[in-house]
């Protein structure tokens, strides 16, 4: 039986704007495990160098959208 879903890239951001933005695999539940706990907030990824961006609070930038700040850490990727 195989599985219909796309596999997992490296690299993917839920923004449609970023040329890393894939809509055939953001559309399945994506789970994000870095340094070994589960994280809800990740807006982007990258296993090989292992980083996750994630919103700093409330903080926004000038165009309105949440300030991100850059994590270093292992990253696993998976579908929920």
């Amino acid at each position: 039986m195989s599985d219909p879903r796309p596999p997992l890239p490296d690299h993917l951001s839920v923004d449609p704007r970023s040329p890393h933005f894939s809509r055939e695999v953001c559309e399945h539940a994506i789970g994000i495990r870095f340094n070994g706990k589960e994280r809800q907030d990740v807006e982007e990824y990258c296993v090989s160098e292992g980083w996750v961006k994630v919103p700093a609070g409330r903080t926004l930038d000038r165009k309105g959208r949440p300030m991100l700040i850059k994590l270093k850490g292992q990253v696993e990727a998976y579908y929920l």
